[in-house]
């Protein structure tokens, strides 16, 4: 059976936060078991005893603890990175509450204000805003969404600021344009492949900047990192086939351990049970090269059909398929001897092949006859084949639906995982990726274009040609919203994940770095049951850290609405306040403003006086349409441009409104 839906209005928007805090039916939970004192010693104590309230009939429980002890203490050290834990039962029954959807913000307590009623309901209700003046210190709700871009950059979204405005929080520059990428298990630590530059760039997330780059070989490509994170393996497509095969980085040390030619060719890369052996594609040798990691030599070659262009591991059937797009042949290595055991015969063309999450399941793109095959594991045979226009070539997963990226159509297929294997046609249903195929842009990635979000039964699908990433849900016509991704063309899509999870029934977790030291409120929000809670955290400050002193000033945008006129005088208000006592900063006369179009062709510049209360104003005409940045700088202060947060704008063309005619 296959559902065809296609979009015949303007796509909707989303808003990722819908629910707000009522004062009336919050619930009030009783306080903090620890009585607050004011020595530090009683403050470290009590932050070694979990905190609990019970509210609503539920049994909340937080505690939070650094990733590793420093100088043999269980402290919070800023800089540092932390375990943060809510353990939710039932308050009767003691039972677990599973599926929940918690969030959580750690704010620096202002030492100046005392505490007020109902100030943590006000923390929270100014959190769930999104505000630009009222974002918190932490935010454990956040996730990123990342494009891999055709020039060297990657953009990196926040999407809870909102769909439709400006969302983007900054770019990451690349020495030259990025290939494939890896995020480490942590998500400290993404890394990337440059083709260009002949190296692997290594991003921290926490300042979303290249701390290095890692020479690796020539026309580095697929990258994957091992489950234990011990190693980083790199496919190089050297042109000479005695420099092609793969480099290894020691992901402790970040720098090559290893280099193991393997043959000539594009290389994919997969692992058997236990990452005992590493298995590398040889496409212009027609071979798969076994590898020990443990001692990282190559022990043997593996003859496979012709130009092998995929292989993947399934945990269910233990052995490693390979799929050749000369003969259209897949391959089974298995055994403790890595030797052949199987051939599935299919029609030449193949391309992708992916395993279904529980390992049994085996699906094929064959771009060269617009099909998706699908095979049984336990049989190995084929047991289905679906015809998908426009050239299948990537796919990508959810608890419930196998996604089946085309480059030439803007439609994307959706294939019933709970319909495989039970016999007659798969049920697969279509909707618009985009307004255009992602062919019309040339040059794409190897990477996903289409991976999932964290809401569960959602994903964003890349569409370099359109310029945007989509966001659909499951058993919607039509994506829900998108994300600009201004005049850049996202290759590939990845989600950077910091909010709350599941990690056991009713725990709810995530790593985090610490910000400065400092008393920090950590609000709580459960919508249903409806609770709202701050505990406490106290962050030391490190005595070995060099200390990096911020600029002595700090700003804060009065501004309403990112979305201006083309055309039109606009006026952009901000505050400069003292870092240390929060208060305005008149009688500047340096205050300058750095106004410039993306990509820099247009520009800005004007030199402001305060008009009273720290307040300074500029303003200026925006001359087409496009994205605006908008930077501010005070040189008798050392202040620069890149020190203080910019703010961006979307100029749009008034729309034109036919007049209206009166009937007579």
């Amino acid at each position: 059976m296959k559902i065809r839906r296609r979009a015949t209005s303007l796509i909707c928007f989303l808003s990722l936060l819908s629910f707000a805090l009522t004062s009336s039916n919050a619930a009030l939970p009783q306080k903090i078991d620890e009585k607050k004192t004011g020595s530090e010693a009683k403050q470290q104590e009590a932050a070694k005893t979990p905190q609990k309230i019970t509210a609503e009939g539920v049994n909340i429980e937080f505690d939070i603890e650094p990733v590793a002890h420093y100088s043999g203490k269980a402290e919070l050290i800023e800089g540092r990175d932390a375990v943060v834990r809510f353990r939710i039962r039932d308050a009767q029954t003691g039972a677990p509450l599973n599926g929940l959807r918690p969030a959580a913000w750690m704010d620096l307590k202002n030492p100046s204000e005392a505490p007020e009623p109902g100030q943590c309901r006000k923390k929270v209700q100014s959190f769930l805003q999104s505000s630009l003046n009222s974002r918190p210190d932490i935010d454990l709700n956040t996730y990123y969404i990342l494009a891999l871009n055709d020039e060297p950059t990657i953009s990196v979204i926040d999407p809870l600021l909102g769909y439709g405005g400006s969302k983007l929080l900054t770019l990451v520059f690349l020495k030259s344009a990025g290939e494939d990428w890896a995020l480490s298990r942590d998500n400290r630590k993404l890394f990337v492949t440059m083709p260009e530059s002949s190296q692997v760039a290594v991003i921290d997330t926490a300042t979303w900047r290249v701390t290095t780059n890692i020479d690796v070989g020539p026309k580095p490509n697929r990258i994957v990192i091992q489950e234990d994170q011990k190693y980083i393996w790199v496919g190089c497509d050297a042109t000479d086939k005695n420099e092609s095969g793969v480099t290894v980085i020691d992901s402790g040390e970040m720098k090559t351990v290893s280099r193991i030619r393997t043959g000539g060719g594009h290389h994919e890369i997969a692992f058997d049970k236990g990452y005992l052996h590493a298995f590398v594609t040889n496409r212009d040798e027609d071979t798969v090269s076994v590898i020990d990691v443990r001692n990282l030599t190559k022990t043997k070659d593996i003859k496979t059909g012709a130009q092998p262009s995929s292989l993947a591991y399934s945990s269910l059937g233990e052995s490693i398929y390979v799929a050749s797009e000369g003969d259209g042949a897949i391959t089974v290595v298995g055994g403790s001897n890595q030797d052949v055991v199987a051939r599935i015969p299919l029609a030449p063309g193949l391309k992708t092949l992916r395993f279904t999450p529980n390992g049994r399941y085996g699906i094929v793109a064959d771009p060269k006859n617009d099909s998706v095959y699908v095979f049984d594991t336990s049989t190995n045979r084929v047991t289905n084949e679906v015809k998908v226009e426009g050239r299948p070539q990537k796919i990508s997963f959810t608890e419930n639906f196998a996604y089946i990226w085309a480059a030439g159509t803007e439609h994307v297929t959706m294939i019933r995982l709970d319909s495989i294997g039970k016999g007659g046609e798969m049920t697969t249903i279509d909707f618009p990726g985009g307004q255009m195929p992602p062919e019309k842009f040339p040059g794409g990635s190897i990477a996903d274009s289409i991976t999932p979000a964290p809401e569960g039964g959602t994903v964003l699908v890349a569409n370099p040609a359109d310029k945007i990433i989509y966001y659909y849900s499951e058993g919607m016509a039509a994506p829900m919203g998108n994300f600009q991704n201004y005049r850049r063309a996202p290759r590939a899509v990845m989600v950077w994940n910091r909010s709350l999870r599941e990690v056991s029934p009713g725990v709810y977790s995530t790593s985090i770095r610490l910000a400065g030291s400092g008393n920090y409120d950590v609000a709580f929000l459960l919508d249903s049951p409806r609770v709202v809670n701050c505990f406490e955290a106290v962050v030391k400050a490190d005595p070995f850290a060099k200390k990096i002193e911020g600029p002595p000033i700090k700003i804060q945008w009065l501004i309403a609405d990112s979305k201006i006129p083309v055309g039109e005088r606009v006026s952009l208000r901000f505050k400069l306040l003292d870092r240390k006592t929060d208060q305005p900063k008149d009688g500047l006369k340096d205050v300058g403003v750095f106004v410039f179009l993306a990509p820099g062709i247009w520009q800005n510049r004007q030199w402001l006086r305060s008009t009273g209360e720290g307040i300074y104003e500029i303003t200026f005409s925006p001359p087409k349409s496009g994205v605006y940045y908008v930077f501010v700088q005070c040189p008798s202060l050392n202040v620069r441009y890149n020190q203080l947060p910019h703010i961006i704008l979307e100029a749009k063309e008034a729309k034109l409104v036919a007049p209206q005619t009166q009937a007579h």
